[in-house]
């Protein structure tokens, strides 16, 4: 594994293109886009108004579901949730209230791993928007998860 070039959050007209799916969850149409994409309701760590993004579900367990911050710790969405941890997550059309953690950077690294196994080209495609460059050895997939930061978002059963 090598950092050929960390890719930095995208702005402009990229930006635009990436927030697409948010308006596809807006219009009702959030199940065409399946369980490995969340729509995350966030507050803005500074604003404090309503932000939201969609991500990739990495995992999805009986503990809740697992993103992975391809742009590091410096993404808006991570840096909002590790300040207010409350959101809720929408995955097609089920809501949920979840409470947003980090994951250690081994048990990242193991996510990565496996992600990479069940879903290769998907794996390939990441670590090269991420700036990574990988042989497509499951090392080289568990060392890229050992640089990004992943939040396990736990469903709240206080319905807060």
């Amino acid at each position: 594994m090598e950092i050929v070039n960390r890719a930095e959050p995208p702005t402009g007209l990229r930006r635009r293109l990436w927030r697409l799916p948010i308006r596809l969850y807006r219009m009702g149409l959030g199940p065409l886009l399946g369980r490995r994409v969340m729509l995350l309701n966030h507050t803005g760590r500074v604003s404090g108004l309503r932000r939201q993004v969609v991500i990739e579900v990495v995992q999805h367990d009986e503990h809740g579901y697992v993103a992975a911050s391809g742009f590091g710790p410096r993404a808006d969405w991570y840096r909002n949730v590790m300040a207010t941890p409350n959101v809720t997550i929408q995955i097609g059309g089920k809501v949920v209230q979840a409470t947003a953690a980090p994951i250690e950077t081994g048990d990242g690294a193991e996510i990565m791993a496996r992600y990479a196994t069940q879903h290769p080209a998907a794996a390939r495609r990441l670590c090269k928007l991420m700036g990574f460059a990988v042989d497509g050895g499951v090392d080289d997939y568990r060392e890229v998860g050992t640089h990004i930061p992943f939040v396990r978002f736990t469903p709240r059963g206080d319905g807060a």
